[in-house]
């Protein structure tokens, strides 16, 4: 078997989808443990494996992570996520696919890599005083937007 780097090449961005769970006015947030973002809150979500749909990589991540079940309706959009080192260069390069879901059931609870799993009022992220990884307040809005639309 070849001996496979630490991290993989930042020539190429690793695929991976964020789940942007929404129930009542309120999205799922983690804290994160580690890189990107290690100690800012975002949203669960984790590398796609091989052969696997986004929309069942998204739900497996958000189980994974915050034990938490949801519905996967539609992708949203992606944003990129950067890996530096301390001097600034890219250590990893990440696409994160936001995979908007409906909440079916589960109280969050931390586990995998998430330190802390909450729910926070949408309308409060701009004005909060969390540390929250870049776009999470825009994708979360973004999500709330698609499910009242979507909604009869």
């Amino acid at each position: 078997m070849l001996n496979q780097p630490e991290f993989p090449s930042p020539e190429r961005p690793i695929a991976a989808t964020i789940a942007v769970v929404i129930r009542e006015a309120q999205v799922l947030l983690v804290r994160r443990a580690n890189p990107p973002d290690a100690g800012r809150w975002g949203f669960p979500g984790g590398k796609i494996e091989p052969g696997e749909p986004l929309a069942q990589a998204a739900v497996r991540e958000l189980m994974e992570e915050t034990g938490v079940s949801a519905e996967a309706l539609r992708v949203a959009t992606a944003v990129d996520a950067f890996d530096r080192d301390t001097d600034g260069s890219v250590r990893r390069h990440f696409v994160l696919i936001a995979v908007v879901c409906r909440w079916t059931h589960g109280e969050p609870v931390a586990a995998d890599d998430a330190l802390d799993a909450r729910w926070f009022p949408i309308r409060d992220l701009d004005t909060s005083e969390l540390a929250l990884s870049l776009d999470v307040a825009e994708v979360a809005r973004q999500a709330a937007d698609l499910l009242t639309e979507a909604q009869p």
